[in-house]
């Protein structure tokens, strides 16, 4: 398979798991999604409340469940990737900013506890400071009034 093959695939597959979370999350899917349930139920007497009729809500919805997880899975991922990309080139553009801390959710859980206390620190320095009068950014207070 071609590295362009492969994008397109993944291009397809994107636009489909995107269309189909916002379709899936509408108030017509949902209402729908009631409407099979009501009419589920009606129908219970029809079929005398059978094994079948009940086996046949419980397949149908464990197969949505199902395809539903990796749908929105899909989702999730790529808003976090765009939301992580967002962050570092706000970290990469701002002045003063540690690029360092650029694409932190590929550290070891271990390096990001260790960068988490320092700031820790950082921040409970800047409180104290805070409290004596001191301002903890280079930004003036707004005044109020």
């Amino acid at each position: 398979m071609s590295k362009h093959t492969k994008t397109r695939d993944s291009g397809l597959f994107a636009r489909f798991a995107n269309e189909a979370s916002r379709a899936v999350g509408s108030g017509a899917a949902f209402g729908a999604a009631i409407g099979v349930v009501v009419v589920w139920s009606l129908s219970g007497p029809l079929f005398n409340y059978s094994d079948t009729w009940q086996l046949v809500i419980n397949t149908g919805t464990t197969i949505v469940t199902f395809l539903m997880v990796f749908l929105i899975q899909n989702t999730q991922n790529r808003d976090s990737a765009a939301t992580q990309l967002k962050l570092d080139e706000l970290i990469r553009s701002t002045r003063g900013a540690h690029n360092a801390l650029l694409d932190l959710e590929k550290l070891s859980t271990k390096d990001l506890e260790a960068l988490r206390a320092l700031y820790q620190k950082l921040a409970d320095q800047a409180r104290q400071e805070k409290k004596g009068g001191w301002e903890d950014t280079d930004t003036p207070e707004l005044n109020r009034g």
